[in-house]
């Protein structure tokens, strides 16, 4: 039976109606799925572009400790109590290097904290070579001092040869002049990282430091260095290894103590006042002696 023309034109019209619909949503996911594309390409090229920044910034912060590394084992000093904290921090920055090689460059906060770190480390280089320059100059000036006093001992021992009526008085100074003396007595507080630190919440231990000058007149071989450290209340610090001693006609209890072998040189040295509790806030007071009498005081203020 041939279909009638009029009914096949309204069958081909409903037809188109139905599949519009369908070619519009076919289109539109078409549309869709390029945008996705564009932006999924977008995103990894900048993701791309980020991480490369990233390991370029870990890189030079890499640099940057590999160089101040280089710093730190460069840097020297004749003082014991120095040089044990250089090696503190020359272990310091090889853990820190170590510890950015391990890290993703993708981890932005822990690269900051070691940034922070390295910043820290440079400071504490800056306060070395700020000491060692201090220490220096002190140096310098203690050996031009006795190199004067070499040189008044020798006027003196002229003039008493010239003047035998003044061999009493000269006698008498030749005495004196034999009293062992020191000089730079200091007290100085440490954190638990070996830095110098005056909290006493971060204290942990503290480091008395003096020099026995030079004197070619005072008696060579061992000698033992006494410290009496007092807290702000003005006890005395006492641990296991403390001591009592002479000094003159008087027994004295020693806070710690120290032998060094001194044969008319300068003898610089160091002695650690550990495991004696707790450090609180204010003045600790140093007191140094040897048996033959008091060779000074400092004081120490812990914030």
């Amino acid at each position: 039976m041939t279909e009638d023309p009029l009914e096949r034109i309204e069958r081909e019209e409903q037809e188109k109606k139905q599949n519009r619909p369908l070619k519009t949503l076919l289109v539109v996911l078409a549309v869709v799925a390029v945008a996705l594309a564009l932006t999924l390409g977008w995103i990894w090229k900048q993701k791309s572009t980020l991480v490369n920044e990233l390991e370029g910034e870990k890189a030079e912060l890499a640099q940057q400790m590999l160089a101040l590394q280089s710093d730190f084992e460069n840097l020297n000093s004749d003082y014991e109590s120095i040089n044990h904290q250089l090696d503190t921090s020359r272990e310091q920055v090889a853990l820190l290097i170590e510890r950015l090689r391990q890290t993703e460059a993708t981890n932005r906060q822990q690269i900051r904290q070691y940034e922070r770190e390295l910043g820290t480390l440079r400071t504490i280089m800056r306060g070395y070579i700020t000491q060692i320059d201090s220490l220096n100059t002190l140096n310098r000036q203690l050996t031009a001092d006795a190199a004067a006093a070499r040189r008044d001992a020798e006027e003196s021992r002229r003039v008493s040869q010239e003047l035998s009526q003044q061999v009493e008085s000269l006698t008498g100074q030749v005495a004196a002049g034999k009293v062992l003396r020191a000089r730079g007595i200091s007290l100085t507080g440490y954190s638990g990282s070996d830095r110098v630190n005056d909290r006493h919440s971060r204290v942990r231990y503290m480091v008395a430091s003096l020099s026995l000058v030079e004197n070619s007149l005072a008696e060579h071989g061992p000698v033992r260095v006494y410290v009496r450290v007092k807290d702000p209340s003005g006890i005395l610090l006492q641990n296991n290894n403390s001591t009592s001693f002479s000094a003159g006609d008087e027994v004295l209890q020693a806070t710690a103590s120290r032998e060094v072998d001194y044969e008319g040189q300068e003898v610089e040295l160091s002695i650690y006042i550990n495991d004696t509790g707790d450090f609180v806030k204010g003045i600790y007071t140093l007191e140094a002696y040897t048996e033959a009498g008091l060779l000074g005081r400092a004081e120490c203020m812990l914030r």
